[in-house]
Parts: structure tokens; C-alpha cells; sequence
């Protein structure tokens, strides 16, 4: 029983982690599939912890899967089938919405811009620009110095945006509201965990309106819930 609730934490602890990620991206489709407008499209990330010894570091999901549109996003990520979680945002309205399919729990809740902003608090980077490019998925990517606010002990490390998907305001509702481009390469951490995400695959694909709409069968719960939710299953 001991191992099962393990394993458990493990899983929900390392789906949060994913939420940090809120980016957007455009390229080609398979010819199978209808091509999305401008500023719509799917982009696709590997991801892996940046500590390899972290003892929940094996149960890190591998990957997350971005759809777009224009002002609004939605990401999904499933950990070992068994704990499924997506985060709809809306740009305009400075909102969030965490969704949670866990055994019989399936509820969301809604996230303000002030709720927003004290989650990115726990993650305060200085971002500092350089001059270095290079190609990622055929992009020009500009590298960034990352340093963490309130951890100088850690070394700075880099990330990698573009300028050329537009979307300059793309990053608003992450700690790299500054960047003013689309982040191909970067770290984000949630719930203890540092997790690094590398975009893999971008396609411009047409997105349903439909795909941000929050499904009937979901029940609506406070922010304090879903934390509770979160918390009894540490």
C-alpha cells in the first residue's frame, strides 16, 4: 500500500510540473490534416528532470503536446495512463484553467491573473539576452542566461526562443513573461521538481474552438480544493 501511494505522489507530483509550460509554435502538417490559419498549430516537447538522481526522476513524463490559437492554448500530458492533466489559457483574459482525470476525480478550477502571478513568484528568473543563435526545427533561436532569484548558489543555464512565429506576448502567464518570442528550449519548476522541456515537432495544424472548451463531465472546484486534492495524495 505504502508503495502504491508512492507511486501515486510520484505521478500527480510530476504532472503539475508539466502545467508550467504555456508556449506556442508554427511549421508544416501531414498532408492527412488540415493546415491551421495564422498563429494556430500544435507544437510537441520532450521533457525530462534536470536532476537525474532526483529520486521521482525515473516516473517524469517524456513528453507534452501544446494546441494553439491565436490568444488561447492548451496543453496536455499523461503520466503511466493513469493520471491525465491539461491547462487551458486564455491570453486575453489572463486566466488559467487545470483540469485533473485521476480514478473517479474529474474536476477543474480556475485560475486568476493575481493566482497566476503567486505561482510564477516560486520560480523568479533573471533573464538576461545575448547574442548567440542558432537553428532548432529550422527557426533562428536567440539564447538566453537564466539565472534563479532566489537560488545565486545555482549555476545560470540557457534557454532558446524565436522571433520568428511572432506572438511576441506568448510567455504573459509564465516566469518568462519578459521573452518576447516563443521558447523552443527551457526549464521551468513545479511542486520541488526542475524539469527541462526541448520542442521536438511543430505543426500548423487547424484547432478546433472546441479543444479549449472544458468538458461537461468536469466538476468545477475551488483553487484551495484542487490543491487539497493534490496535497491528500502526497
Amino acid at each position: 500500500m505504502r508503495f502504491r501511494l508512492y507511486i501515486f505522489r510520484g505521478i500527480v507530483v510530476l504532472a503539475v510540473i508539466c502545467a508550467g509550460i504555456f508556449i506556442f509554435s508554427l511549421n508544416s502538417c501531414k498532408s492527412d490534416e488540415k493546415h491551421g490559419g495564422n498563429e494556430e498549430g500544435v507544437i510537441e516537447f520532450d521533457s525530462k528532470a534536470v536532476d537525474q538522481s532526483h529520486p521521482l526522476a525515473g516516473l517524469a513524463p517524456g513528453s507534452a503536446v501544446l494546441r494553439y490559437k491565436k490568444d488561447k492554448f492548451i496543453i496536455e500530458m499523461s503520466t503511466m495512463g493513469m493520471f491525465n492533466m491539461s491547462v487551458i489559457g486564455n491570453l486575453q483574459d489572463k486566466t488559467l484553467i487545470q483540469t485533473v482525470k485521476f480514478m473517479d476525480i474529474k474536476q477543474y478550477c480556475l485560475e486568476n491573473e493575481t493566482e497566476i502571478k503567486q505561482d510564477n513568484d516560486l520560480y523568479k528568473i533573471k533573464i538576461e539576452e545575448t547574442k548567440e543563435t542558432k537553428k532548432l526545427l529550422g527557426l533562428k533561436c536567440h539564447k538566453l542566461k537564466i539565472t534563479l532569484v532566489d537560488q545565486p548558489s545555482v549555476a545560470p543555464f540557457e534557454a532558446w526562443y524565436t522571433k520568428d512565429l511572432g506572438m511576441e506576448n506568448c510567455n504573459a502567464l509564465t516566469p518568462y513573461a519578459g521573452v518576447k518570442g516563443v521558447l523552443l528550449d527551457y526549464r521551468i519548476k513545479k511542486m520541488g521538481m526542475e524539469m527541462r522541456f526541448l520542442a521536438k515537432k511543430i505543426d500548423n495544424l487547424e484547432v478546433p474552438d472546441a479543444t479549449f472548451e472544458i468538458p461537461t463531465y468536469m466538476k468545477k472546484v475551488s483553487k484551495a480544493e484542487m490543491q487539497k486534492f493534490f496535497n491528500d495524495l502526497q
